[in-house]
């Protein structure tokens, strides 16, 4: 239970964090960087390979396409 006593306080918010999470909130991720977290996330997820690198996921998913379906966010009242 030691280690859980850091948690049991009120505990004083990063002054720097919290102003770099401010100057981010309306930030528009670019189509480059949402890609680069789909790979390394893709990549993170992957099993534990030597045959399976960050390339290699880079490579597949340039031939792998997902199709979107319409969802209640993308639906358009006409």
């Amino acid at each position: 239970m030691a280690d859980r006593k850091q948690f049991l306080g009120a505990v004083k918010a990063n002054e720097t964090l919290l102003r770099l999470l401010g100057e981010s909130r309306d930030r528009v991720v670019t189509d480059g960087e949402l890609r680069e977290q789909r790979i390394s996330f893709a990549f993170g997820n992957a099993l534990n390979s030597d045959r399976i690198t960050k390339n290699s996921v880079r490579q597949a998913s340039q031939s792998v396409r997902l199709f979107a379906t319409p969802d209640e966010h993308t639906k358009v009242d006409r």
